[in-house]
């Protein structure tokens, strides 16, 4: 084991010196790295730090004693996760609705995720904190740990007040987690919901923010509201003159979210500067054939 850590620790190094001087594409691992993981575990983000991602990609919601934790959905999902009996759950349970501790009770890793058939259930596993995000890879002793940034999307809908905290309570809790851990300079902030990325732009200027979108392309004046440095379009809508447009308009394009090759080829031929992917590992050996990496 010891052996194999060394091995990834010395690859990493290598390619982080390899990419100073080559085009560079981010890899975001998107909830951790969904496609061999349980998604938005603590097994998923080891295992995409191991696999040298530049960017954790998460979700984040808020429990009911106000801790921002790390969820794609707004509710306990029974198709992922198990009771605190160990039995299926028989309805979905709204994250704002319990406290931190009552929430741990949970097993989120035991049910694999059909969509992925690689992917290798981690009975256990619990819907972890951002807090405890940080912690690990602060404690890592990774070599990418040092570097590895943070991309965090707000779950929030504006036809949904009932489901999250406000738009600003939710901002506050985000940033007071983010400054606690000095990650001002490694986080990038992402929603479909601007009114998120605006607080958040009040509370942080520093912080990097992505403005997610889904079925339409976003014009580059609509941005004005948050400032997004980011747009992060579903990659059917990224097309090389749309990111020509957003590159000339000073802003990056990172897609959402590419698991074919074929479609990561035509990413790259699109000139995007970043991919956000359920295979990390797998995108990152791709970019490494094509000498971007």
């Amino acid at each position: 084991m010891k052996k194999i850590m060394v091995s990834l620790i010395f690859i990493c190094a290598f390619f982080s010196f390899a990419q100073e001087s080559k085009p560079k594409i981010e890899v975001h691992g998107h909830r951790g790295c969904r496609g061999i993981r349980p998604e938005n575990t603590m097994a998923a983000f080891k295992e995409a730090l191991d696999s040298c991602v530049d960017v954790i990609e998460t979700d984040m919601n808020v429990t009911e004693d106000g801790v921002i934790v790390l969820s794609h959905d707004k509710y306990i999902n029974p198709e992922l996760c198990l009771g605190p009996d160990k039995k299926p759950l028989k309805e979905k349970i709204p994250i704002i609705s319990i406290k931190l501790e009552e929430l741990k009770k949970y097993d989120c890793g035991s049910i694999k995720n059909p969509k992925f058939k690689n992917q290798i259930p981690i009975p256990g596993e619990k819907i972890p904190t951002l807090s405890e995000l940080f912690e690990m890879v602060i404690k890592s002793t990774q070599t990418s740990a040092s570097k590895v940034k943070f991309n965090l999307e707000t779950k929030i809908v504006p036809g949904e007040p009932k489901m999250s905290p406000t738009p600003e309570v939710f901002a506050k809790a985000v940033v007071d987690i983010i400054k606690k851990y000095n990650m001002t300079d490694r986080v990038i902030i992402q929603s479909f919901d601007w009114r998120t990325l605006s607080e958040i732009r009040k509370l942080e200027p520093k912080i990097i923010l992505s403005q997610l979108t889904e079925g339409n392309y976003i014009e580059p004046e609509a941005l004005a509201l948050t400032k997004a440095e980011i747009v992060s379009p579903w990659y059917k809508w990224t097309m090389p003159e749309y990111v020509a447009i957003m590159h000339k308009a000073g802003k990056k394009v990172i897609p959402w979210t590419i698991n074919d090759p074929a479609v990561w080829e035509m990413a790259i031929k699109a000139q995007v500067d970043g991919i956000i992917t359920d295979y990390p590992s797998d995108l990152i050996k791709y970019l490494q054939q094509k000498g971007l990496r």
